[in-house]
C-alpha cells in the first residue's frame, strides 16, 4: 500500500509553497506562516514512531505506513520539507522528542498529565478505547474491568498509556512490558501471560491475525483516551503548525478518509 496522497493536504502544501502561508480549517481564523517553523534538520521533518501499532503505524516491507504517517506527511507537505521517519521503541521515541532529536512523535501517543509535564501535544485527532485481549479458548480474564485484572499477569506496551493505567489502577499480579505487541500476543497464545491491555484498533488487527487463538473481551472499554502528536516542550511554532494541519484534516473530512483507508491494514509482523 502506498502512502495516501491527500488532495486537501497537497493543495494546502502547494498554496503554502507559493505564498508561504497555510489557511487552516474552521477552528483557525488566521493564516499560519509555516516559514516561521524550524526543524531539527534543515529541509526535513523528522518523525519518531514505533511501527507495531496498526493501523496507526505498521511496516509494509521496510517502509512505515499508517494513519500517523499520513498525518506526518501532511505536516511535512505544509512545511515544504521532506518527511524522514525514524522507527524506534515507543519509549525511545518519546525520549527523542523531549531531547530535540526528532521534531515530532506520531505513534498513537495518548495524552496524559504526566506526559504534559515533559512534552507538548497537538490538538487531539482521535478518541480511542482500550480493551482486554485474552486467549480465545481459555480466557484467564472474564470481564473488562480493573477488578478482573487483580492478581493476573497483564501484558502491555512499555511506556504507553495502558502501562501507566494498569500500574496505577489495578492490583495486577505482575505487569509484563513489551516493546512490540506481536511479542505479547505470542506469550498470550502460549499461556505465559493472562491478557493484554491495548487500544481497540490495533487489538482488532492483532486478533484477526491470530488464527482464532486470541479474542477481545466483550463489554465496555476498560478505559478511554485520546491520541495527539507529541512535540518538544515549549516549541510553540511547531505545535501551531501541527495544530493547523490536523484541524484542516479534521474539518475537511480527510482525517476520516485517512483512518478508513488504513482500517484493513493488516496486523503487525516480526519485521517491525
Amino acid at each position: 500500500m502506498k502512502n495516501i496522497k491527500i488532495a486537501a493536504a497537497l493543495l494546502a502544501a502547494c498554496s503554502m509553497m507559493m505564498t508561504g502561508a497555510f489557511t487552516a480549517g474552521a477552528d483557525e481564523t488566521e493564516a499560519f506562516d509555516f516559514s516561521s517553523v524550524e526543524t531539527v534538520s534543515d529541509g526535513k521533518l523528522i518523525v519518531g514512531t514505533e511501527a507495531g501499532f496498526a493501523p496507526y503505524e505498521y511496516l509494509v516491507g521496510d517502509k512505515v505506513e499508517g494513519v500517523d504517517m499520513d498525518i506526518a506527511q501532511a505536516i511535512a507537505d505544509a512545511l515544504g520539507v521532506e518527511l524522514e521517519v525514524q522507527n524506534m521503541d515507543f519509549d525511545g521515541a518519546l525520549l527523542a522528542v523531549q531531547q530535540g532529536k526528532v521534531d515530532i512523535v506520531a505513534a498513537g501517543v495518548s495524552v496524559s498529565e504526566e506526559r504534559e509535564e515533559v512534552m507538548d501535544f497537538s490538538v487531539k485527532y482521535v478518541d480511542s478505547k482500550d480493551v482486554v485481549v485474552v486467549k480465545a479458548d481459555e480466557p484467564a480474564v472474564e470481564e473488562s474491568t480493573a477488578d478482573a485484572l487483580a492478581d493476573k499477569t497483564v501484558g502491555v506496551q512499555q511506556g504507553n498509556i495502558a502501562d501507566l493505567w494498569v500500574t496505577d489502577n489495578t492490583e495486577a499480579g505482575s505487569v509484563q512490558r513489551y516493546t512490540k505487541f506481536v511479542q505479547a500476543a505470542q506469550d498470550l497464545a502460549n499461556g505465559k501471560i493472562d491478557c493484554i491491555v491495548m487500544d481497540e484498533a490495533p487489538a482488532v488487527e492483532l486478533v484477526e491475525s491470530s488464527d482464532g487463538k486470541l479474542a477481545i473481551l466483550d463489554g465496555d472499554a476498560l478505559f478511554e483516551d485520546s491520541y495527539a502528536v507529541a512535540i518538544k516542550k515549549g516549541n510553540e511554532p511547531m505545535k501551531a503548525a501541527v495544530d493547523a494541519v490536523i484541524n484542516d484534516l479534521i474539518d475537511s473530512g480527510e482525517m476520516d478518509a485517512i483512518i478508513a483507508a488504513h482500517s484493513s491494514a493488516g496486523a503487525e509482523t516480526e519485521a517491525e
